[in-house]
């Protein structure tokens, strides 16, 4: 399938950020769904959702692509190609990258053949990724023009820093992408905008501590994360490694704007449950926080309640940002034009722990926002409610016998503001082998978190 994309070239993606969000809409979406951790012994997969409002299965699970194993907790993904590669006429936006955070397996699915009915197009084989790299529990999925790197979070044994992995464009195992991690603890999300030569990565903690859940304990004991790191992306060495205390506590997602000559960006400190703001001044780098999401004391929680910020977006015409306090239960947009200092310009309420809107759209909501996907015209945000298995089990056990849900909320992206549509709701809970937890979300044409440009 070819983009539209205001080029005169053939390869995949976009000529610029602004020739993306005169892209044609999404009419399918593809989100991650996950048995793993739920009793269901069936493998996860990936479900196709119909989000054309013209369509008779508008709001419907349309197709479901199963993996080959049980077990992997499928997170995150990633194309094999975006507009990093758009003047390359031999690239073509074609396979989804499906890695499984505890089998180190990925999953390659073929999106283009037949967009509303993804196959399996092969798998690399974890223990074959472990053996090769010492690495495993991939994260995060990049397209560098023909080439794939993948951060890995922790080496085959489950312990940090982890590292990354580079795939060529045929998804063989070229090897470890960096030459140097200098005093890097752990890993979890990055993004590069090579005009400037900057990469920045972040931090959670090594597998061995985040996959049997979270204990309060190992904050205390410095096995999460509080370090960003920067990077001399050519020569791919961590150039400054900065440690963001108390305040940046578990940072985890990462995002420059869209605008390739731009080194803005933000972090997202998902326990702090602040949001900072980066950029280069004459050469310098300057790290601010400009975001606070203060605590709240409930009854039964055994400190005051951080709203717990785990994940972050852009869009595309670096404008807004948005972001899920999964604990608390809101969705925030935030007018960037300024980007040192964030105006709050719309909020909506999605289950969570506060007891602000246990039920949408008629439905009790077992959890609360967490992954979330815009639109490239910024118009359409959708939303996944859960994060990690034990972690869901653990924050919200009703999750496992009731199923995630997806929504939209669609935003002024002029004058500000969110509202939740009252006439979209894919329950998960009723999936043919029962329900199932759904995360992250792509779109055939990319998206707002897919594209980076060189």
């Amino acid at each position: 399938m070819t983009e539209s994309n205001g080029s005169c070239c053939a390869g995949p993606g976009y000529a610029s950020p602004q020739e993306a969000i005169k892209a044609p809409r999404e009419k399918v979406v593809y989100t991650i769904c996950i048995y793993t951790g739920t009793g269901v012994e069936k493998p996860d997969y990936l479900a196709t959702i119909d989000v054309d409002e013209e369509s008779a299965t508008y709001g419907k699970v349309i197709h479901r692509t199963e993996m080959p194993v049980v077990g992997d907790e499928l997170h995150h993904m990633g194309w094999n190609a975006c507009s990093s590669c758009n003047t390359d006429g031999s690239m073509e936006r074609k396979y989804l990258i499906i890695p499984g955070v505890r089998t180190t397996n990925f999953h390659i699915v073929d999106t283009a053949t037949d967009p509303r009915k993804p196959t399996l197009f092969k798998t690399i084989d974890g223990e074959e990724i472990k053996a090769k790299t010492n690495l495993s529990a991939p994260h995060t999925v990049h397209c560098l023009g023909a080439d794939i790197i993948v951060s890995m979070l922790g080496d085959a044994d489950g312990n940090g820093p982890g590292g990354f992995l580079h795939l060529d464009k045929d998804f063989n195992i070229v090897g470890r992408w960096e030459n140097d991690l200098a005093d890097m603890k752990y890993n979890y999300d990055f993004w590069y905008q090579p005009r400037h030569n900057m990469m920045i990565s972040t931090e959670w903690a090594s597998p061995n501590t985040f996959m049997p859940g979270f204990d309060l304990e190992d904050v205390a004991r410095g096995k999460y994360g509080q370090h960003i790191h920067f990077w001399d992306f050519k020569n791919r060495r961590v150039e400054q490694s900065i440690d963001l205390g108390e305040e940046g506590l578990i940072p985890l997602e990462a995002r420059f704007h869209h605008n390739p000559d731009s080194t803005h960006g933000f972090v997202g400190a998902a326990l702090a449950s602040n949001i900072f703001h980066y950029h280069k001044d004459n050469g310098k780098l300057e790290i601010n926080k400009v975001i606070d999401v203060p605590p709240v004391d409930v009854e039964g929680f055994p400190v005051p309640m951080p709203s717990l910020i785990t994940d972050i977006l852009v869009s595309m015409d670096d404008r807004y940002l948005y972001f899920s306090n999964w604990l608390h239960g809101d969705l925030r947009q935030y007018d960037i034009s300024d980007p040192s200092n964030p105006k709050l310009t719309g909020q909506v309420w999605i289950g969570g722990l506060l007891g602000k809107a246990p039920e949408v759209n008629g439905r009790t909501v077992d959890g609360a926002p967490q992954m979330i996907q815009l639109s490239l015209d910024g118009k359409r945000l959708y939303v996944t409610t859960s994060l990690f298995s034990t972690w869901d089990n653990q924050f919200y056990p009703s999750m496992k016998d009731k199923g995630g849900v997806m929504l939209i909320v669609d935003c002024d992206n002029e004058n500000g503001g969110m509202r939740i549509r009252d006439d979209f709701l894919v329950d998960f809970g009723e999936e043919p082998h029962g329900p199932a937890r759904a995360h992250e979300t792509r779109y055939p044409g990319g998206d707002c978190s897919s594209d980076i440009w060189i």
